[in-house]
């Protein structure tokens, strides 16, 4: 019988002397909270493949300690955790994933985890709907735009009433949009002229060739004021009001967000003199340009 060659016997000794290899744990985001036990003592390592913003309650305080880097997560537990859920963002796109944790006292540390995408994928608001029969048979080379079940309008509306005013958790991803620079301390007195209120650009969003922006508009008068698109003066493609009326200035609700809609360009540029080529204005009474209902809509 042949023996083995010492070296050849060596090299098997060595790859059985080897501890094995530990592979990751996959779960699937299917938009359902995923179940991810820690080990007290022990970190454990959730691979999400893209930057993320981890929300950690403040009830966990100092018992769990979390980083993040080059798509992720290192989990370490110093004490026994109830079930906590914690909040993964998408720093682009701003979509959530949501993990329920656990921490128990153990022996050695858990494997990794790596999360993938579900394989159906639920529609979002704002997606592109299917081509149509002209952009399917447009040439390769040609820029084609797919059309939108919704406008673009409406969606970075929606989008950028939910930032300001919805929980986090709520807030529902959109494909395309963006967040935009705004410059600071941006004049906005000829925004709405007519009307005794102070405005202030608070943040913008990108979608395609559509900018929203939001502004917040205060009462300065003592007085009731009644909210119309039309007394808005620049280049708009669509302007939306939070609420319909402004109460006097120092009542709870002498505040609220106008959400501008603009096309090509920001805000900044679509302001006077830019005037766009219809002037709404023009069928609003004298009362409605000033914020009066008709009938009289001063606080009594």
């Amino acid at each position: 019988m042949n023996r083995l060659r010492p070296s050849f016997a060596l090299a098997i000794l060595a790859l059985v002397l080897l501890p094995p290899a530990h592979a990751d744990e996959i779960m699937r985001w299917e938009r359902l909270p995923l179940a991810v036990p820690l080990v007290v003592g022990h970190e454990r390592v959730v691979f999400i493949d893209r930057n993320v913003r981890v929300g950690v309650p403040a009830s966990l305080g100092e018992r769990l300690r979390v980083q993040s880097t080059g798509g992720a997560v290192y989990l370490r537990a110093s004490e026994p955790i109830e079930p906590t859920r914690l909040q993964l963002q998408d720093a682009d796109t701003g979509a959530l994933i949501l993990l329920d944790i656990t921490a128990q006292p153990g022996d050695g540390a858990l494997e990794p985890i790596r999360i993938v995408e579900g394989d159906s994928r639920a529609r979002r608001y704002g997606d592109a709907g299917e081509a149509s029969a002209e952009e399917q048979s447009a040439p390769a080379t040609a820029a084609v735009r797919p059309s939108r079940e919704t406008p673009s309008s409406v969606v970075l509306t929606r989008y950028a009433a939910q930032n300001l005013y919805a929980p986090l958790r709520t807030v529902e991803a959109v494909n395309g949009i963006s967040r935009v620079s705004l410059r600071r301390a941006l004049a906005l007195d000829t925004l709405l002229p007519t009307l005794p209120v102070s405005a202030k650009a608070l943040a913008a969003w990108r979608l395609e060739d559509q900018w929203v922006t939001a502004v917040r508009l205060t009462n300065t008068s003592a007085r009731w004021i009644d909210l119309d698109p039309r007394a808005l003066q620049g280049d708009f493609v669509a302007a939306t009001f939070q609420h319909s009326d402004l109460g006097p200035a120092g009542d709870s609700r002498d505040t609220t967000v106008v959400y501008v809609v603009t096309r090509g360009r920001g805000l900044a540029q679509s302001l006077l003199p830019v005037i766009s080529s219809v002037d709404a204005s023009r069928n609003l009474t004298p009362a409605a340009a000033s914020g009066q209902a008709q009938g009289g809509g001063d606080a009594q």
